[in-house]
């Protein structure tokens, strides 16, 4: 192969157009490559914003009650029993025997617990002593009545004879007068020992403790061998030996702030709620309203019976009232499915939801539902479940299939 000769090649330096035109091709050559390469760019990060997860805000199906509509007022408070007692003696003594636990059921006038009652009982017995004493001397004063009357009926007729003096006759009718009188002072003791017996007889019921009313046994506040004191407060002693209430007359006491008081009337239903029984609402109205405000909450306590009851309620239960302007029908006690209203989407004349399909990454899943009740700013809907989680307001944008993630707060 032969060399090229370099001699030959030579700048066209008497052409400056022509030179001109080639600086310009140049240029436009770096300008389209680097458009077209901004372009590819551009429609690489467009192809991928639009396969990323779009961001949406997640939220989950939920059960209302209907009652919320024509609810007037809700209110917070505690169980509480209307006939609850602390139990105790009217005696002090050492607490001897105790039949009863937390959580025993008890009858009304049942045993359930005794002190030591040697002392009383002891005195008990002397007034018995005593009261057979005074109808033993009662017996010798009417051996000796009877005496005094025969005696006198005797000195009568030996008067009437002129055996004996009037003296003698007069000493015979003091004698049956001492007589009666004595017969009656006699009978007046057999009184005071019975009563005696009968203080005596009350000392030693007052140390047994029985229930006053038929209920459950709440807390025991005292163990055998401890000093039961009810009128002291000195230490190391008790009072109450145990606290007890009738669960038949459980109610809630809530307090309405003064301002609302209007809403409630006694005898206006109520729905119940407690906190530990949240999936059931119980029905109760209420049965009296105090009269009078408590001013450092501005609150007046209003309180509810239950209508119906449930056998797991217990004393001291948080509580919520909802105070009704009328009583709920059958169907309206029943929960519905609901969500709120701009988690709704009509498109081609249906109403869907998008539901939230766990996965890497997660996707929106189009389910069509049917429309309910609407209750404020929630609607009950057909189709779904609570507990589901769907996008809580879904954007036109949002198709179904398409990648989402939660929405996360920018700060």
């Amino acid at each position: 192969m032969s060399t090229p000769d370099l001699s030959k090649l030579s700048l066209d330096r008497a052409n400056p157009e022509a030179q001109l035109a080639r600086r310009r091709r140049s240029r436009w050559l770096k300008w389209g490559l680097t458009t077209l390469l901004v372009a590819a760019l551009a429609g690489a990060w467009a192809i991928r914003k639009a396969q990323a997860p779009l961001e949406v805000d997640l939220a989950t199906v939920g059960t209302a009650w209907p009652s919320q509509s024509f609810t007037l007022l809700n209110a917070t408070g505690r169980v509480t029993a209307a006939r609850k007692a602390s139990v105790s003696a009217k005696a002090t003594g050492r607490l001897q025997w105790l039949g009863v636990q937390e959580g025993s059921r008890v009858k009304a006038a049942e045993v359930i617990a005794r002190l030591e009652a040697l002392d009383v009982k002891a005195a008990r017995d002397q007034a018995e002593a005593a009261k057979a004493a005074a109808r033993a001397n009662l017996a010798q004063g009417q051996a000796e009545l009877a005496d005094a009357e025969l005696n006198l009926r005797r000195q009568q007729e030996l008067f009437a004879k002129g055996f004996v003096s009037q003296a003698v006759l007069d000493a015979a009718e003091s004698r049956l007068t001492r007589a009666r009188a004595a017969i009656a002072s006699l009978e007046a003791a057999i009184n005071v020992s019975a009563a005696q017996v009968r203080s005596a007889d009350i000392s030693v019921d007052q140390t047994v403790i029985r229930a006053p009313f038929d209920g459950v046994i709440l807390t025991k506040n005292a163990n055998v061998g401890d000093i039961i004191t009810p009128f002291s407060s000195a230490a190391g002693t008790q009072g109450a030996v145990v606290t007890m209430a009738d669960l038949d007359t459980l109610e809630v006491e809530v307090d309405v702030a003064e301002a609302s008081i209007g809403k409630v009337a006694v005898g206006a239903p109520a729905e119940i709620t407690l906190d530990a029984l949240p999936e059931v609402r119980l029905l109760g109205s209420v049965s009296r309203i105090v009269p009078t405000v408590d001013r450092s909450k501005a609150t007046v306590l209003v309180k509810v019976a239950f209508t119906e009851r449930d056998p797991r309620i217990l004393p001291e239960m948080s509580a919520r009232v909802a105070f009704l302007s009328r009583a709920p029908t059958a169907d309206e006690r029943k929960p519905i499915t609901v969500v709120r209203k701009d988690a709704v989407r009509e498109l081609d004349g249906r109403s869907i939801v998008f539901k939230v399909e766990r996965g890497e990454p997660d996707r929106a899943r189009a389910a069509v539902v049917q429309r309910g009740r609407e209750l404020g700013d929630l609607v009950e809907v057909f189709g779904i479940a609570p507990g589901d989680k769907i996008v809580a307001r879904p954007s036109s944008a949002l198709r179904d299939g398409q990648a989402i993630r939660q929405l996360t707060d920018k700060k």
